[in-house]
């Protein structure tokens, strides 16, 4: 049995899966969104599925709003796996 296989089982078995693939989903949204919109992030955190994103532009985060489920989408994507339910933008 190689490490990374340790890892994953003991992941498991302290129910842990999702909550490291909430910590992978604040990681993407970097590269999800790209420096240009990720420059204006204040911060982003993520309990529950629900992500809260702090935006400095209020422009963009209306934008951001508009195109919610997009970014739901390729955020799950990006982790590989339905952890994102709802973006809350602040």
């Amino acid at each position: 049995m190689q490490i990374g296989e340790i890892i994953d089982n003991y992941i498991r078995q302290e129910n842990l899966e999702t909550e490291m693939n909430e910590q992978k989903a604040a990681y993407v949204w970097a590269d999800v969104v790209g420096y240009g919109i990720n420059r204006y992030t204040v911060s982003r955190t993520v309990h529950n599925g629900v992500m809260t994103v702090h935006i400095a532009s209020a422009t963009l985060r209306n934008e951001l709003m508009m195109n919610r489920s997009l970014l739901i989408k390729r955020i799950n994507e990006a982790v590989g796996a339905p952890v994102i339910t709802e973006i809350i933008f602040k």
